[in-house]
C-alpha cells in the first residue's frame, strides 16, 4: 500500500479520522465536506485533495402514507436526529423554505437509530438519514420512505465524502496524485462492473454480506465522484458562506485554506 489510510467502515467514526492524520498517525483520512470547515477552523493542518462521493447523501426522511406528506406537515411533529450542529442547520434551512422554524418542531436525539425510531413511531421524521442506507433499511421492513432532499430545499450542494491529508505534504508528495488516479480507476470499474465489484468488496468483509449492505452498495455506486481530483471552488466557497450564515463557523476563509487541486 502507498499509504496508511485512516478509514473505518462505520460512517459515524469519520470525525475521528482527520485527527489521526493531523497527529501523523495516518497519511489520508475520509471525512465529510461540512466537517472539513470545522476541522480547519480548529487549526487542524488538513486539506481536501479528492472526493469519494460528490453529492449529498443526507435526507429528511418520513414514512410514506403516514401523517407527513409535505415539509409543512412537520409543524408540531417530532424529528429525530443523531448529531447536532450541521444536521440542525440543514433542518432549519429546509423548514424555513416552508415558513417554519426549529421552534415549530420537537427535536429528539435518537443517536444513530434513525430507521428504527421511525418504524417504532418514536418520531415522525428524521434528519441525517442517508438516501442509500435508511431508505433501504425501511424497504427491508416492507415500508416505503418519503425523502426530502436538502439540495432541493435551500441547502447548497456539497461533497458528502472527501479525502483529506496534511496540507504541507499533498503537493510535495507525488503519491497523492497516483492515489487519486487509482481511486478514479476503481470507481470506473465499480460503475462498469457492479456485480464483480461487490464480490471483491465483500471478499474480506463477510460480516457485511447481507441484503441491506448489498442494496446500499448498489445505490452508492452511481454517487461516486467520476473525477475525484476535480475541485469546484465555487461549491466550496458557497458552502463556507452557508456554514457562516448558520453560525457554525465564525468566518470564511479562501478556498485554498480548505482544498488543494492536483489537476
Amino acid at each position: 500500500m502507498l499509504f496508511h489510510l485512516g478509514a473505518l467502515w462505520r460512517l459515524n467514526e469519520f470525525g475521528y479520522l482527520p485527527k489521526l492524520v493531523a497527529a501523523g498517525q495516518a497519511d489520508i483520512a475520509i471525512t465529510y465536506q461540512p466537517n472539513l470547515y470545522l476541522q480547519v477552523q480548529e487549526g487542524l493542518p488538513l486539506a481536501r485533495f479528492a472526493a469519494l462521493v460528490d453529492t449529498p447523501l443526507n435526507i429528511l426522511l418520513a414514512l410514506h402514507g403516514r401523517t407527513i406528506k409535505t415539509i409543512e406537515d412537520l409543524k408540531g411533529k417530532r424529528i429525530g436526529y443523531s448529531v447536532g450542529g450541521f444536521e440542525e442547520a440543514i433542518l432549519k434551512t429546509m423548514l424555513a423554505r416552508h415558513g417554519l422554524s426549529l421552534a415549530d418542531v420537537e427535536l429528539v436525539n435518537v443517536n444513530f437509530s434513525l430507521a428504527p425510531s421511525l418504524l417504532s413511531g418514536q418520531v415522525d421524521a428524521v434528519i441525517g438519514a442517508y438516501r442509500n442506507f435508511e431508505l433501504n433499511a425501511l424497504g427491508l421492513e416492507e415500508q416505503l420512505g418519503l425523502a426530502f432532499f436538502p439540495e432541493q430545499e435551500g441547502v447548497p450542494i456539497y461533497d458528502e465524502l472527501i479525502f483529506v491529508a496534511k496540507r504541507d505534504v499533498i503537493l510535495s508528495d507525488t503519491r497523492f496524485a497516483r492515489f487519486t488516479d487509482a481511486i478514479e480507476r476503481a470507481i470506473a470499474y465499480t460503475i462498469n462492473n457492479h456485480d464483480e465489484a461487490w464480490k471483491l468488496f465483500i471478499k474480506g468483509r463477510p460480516k457485511l454480506d447481507d441484503e441491506l449492505n448489498r442494496r446500499a452498495y448498489y445505490d452508492t455506486a452511481f454517487r461516486y465522484a467520476h473525477s475525484p481530483a476535480a475541485l469546484d471552488e465555487r461549491r466550496y466557497a458557497r458552502f463556507a458562506q452557508f456554514l457562516k450564515d448558520q453560525g457554525l463557523i465564525p468566518e470564511t476563509k479562501p478556498v485554498s485554506a480548505y482544498a488543494v487541486s492536483l489537476r
